[in-house]
This record gives structure tokens, sequence and C-alpha cells, in this order.
């Protein structure tokens, strides 16, 4: 079963220091608590859903992102949060997502504290995207997401710092900034062929 060799993966992690986008020296006390869902379909060839944000918003526009958002204070915990939001944003109900787990937060440079909530999800199940928040969703085989022969390393010179991000592009659609730097952090540190 999927979610359980999730489950096993999450207590397997390698180790290694993840990468994130603390370049601009935020103070961890000062950067926002948001949770995002990183949702596996279960099928032998899992993929995992992300969406892609409408073109007018005023921040973030037309980025691909996984479902999340800001942990509000009526919400438990983190996964309370990612769980929440991927309802809000896609209409994936909760009683539709077995946890498997959470992995190390992830720091962005526009000021949150990320923390990764990865469940799995049955596949083929009937989204309906929130049109004030997501203009589309779309699911990537993870042997495509997980491959780091996938991604070009930029680095660019932001509010007077340099930073670095990973870039993919997938089917016409560019997968990047803080969405990619979760996917290879966690790439990265999960068993070859866990799934499998």
């Amino acid at each position: 079963m999927l979610s359980e060799k999730l489950r096993i993966a999450l207590e397997n992690l390698l180790p290694g220091e993840d990468e994130d986008e603390a370049y601009l020296g935020t103070p961890d006390d000062r950067l926002r608590d948001a949770a995002v869902l990183i949702a596996f379909t279960d099928r032998p060839d899992p993929g995992i859903i992300l969406t892609q944000r409408p073109q007018w918003l005023r921040s973030h526009a037309g980025q691909v992102a996984f479902p999340g958002g800001k942990i509000d204070p009526g919400d438990v915990d983190a996964v309370d949060a990612a769980l929440r939001e991927a309802e809000e944003e896609i209409g994936l109900n909760r009683r539709d997502v077995t946890v498997a787990g959470t992995c190390d937060a992830y720091r962005s440079g526009s000021g949150y504290h990320i923390t990764p909530v990865l469940g799995v999800i049955p596949a083929d199940l009937p989204l309906d995207p929130n049109p004030d928040e997501v203009e589309d969703w779309f699911e990537v085989p993870i042997d495509i997401l997980f491959n780091p022969e996938n991604y070009a390393l930029h680095h660019a010179h932001w509010q007077g710092h340099d930073r670095h991000y990973y870039d993919m592009m997938w089917q016409g659609r560019r997968i990047w900034g803080v969405t990619a730097g979760i996917i290879v952090n966690l790439a990265r540190r999960m068993p070859s062929g866990w799934y499998r």
C-alpha cells in the first residue's frame, strides 16, 4: 500500500541538509508559518498533484504550487492547515487523504516557514479547483519530479542578495522557486525506489 510505503520512507529519510531560500537572513522567529500538501496519487507509478495559480493574482501570479497556505489561528497544526487549504483550493476532501507525515520545513525568501505534509490520495479523483485561487491542477509523475537531471540550477541577484533556485519545464509548465526547492530537497532524502 502506497501510504504505508510513504510512511516508512519518511521514517528513513536519508541524511543531508535541506537547501532553502533563507538567503535574506530573516530570523526564524519572524517567519510566518505555512503548510503545503504533497499529495501522491495511489497508482503503480505515482504522481504528485500541483496547481497553477491564476495570472491575475497580485503575488505569485501564474506560478505552479502545491495546495497550501498560511497556518490560520483556527488550524490545529500544519497537517490541519494543509488539508484545509487543499479543500479550499482544489476541492480535495480531507477524508480522501491518508496522511503519512511531515518533513523538514522549508524557509522561503518571502518570509514563510513552510511545513510539507505528505499524503496519499486515490488516483483520478475528480477535483474541483476554486477559480479565485487556482487556475488549473495537474499531476506530474514522481519519476519526473524526483529526477535531479530534470532541473537546472540558476543563480540570480535579488534584493541585494545572491540566490539560487531550481527550475524545470514539464509539458509547458514551469516548476521553479519554492515548489521546486521543496521537491528537490525531498527527492534527495527519500530512499531510492521507495514506492516500488
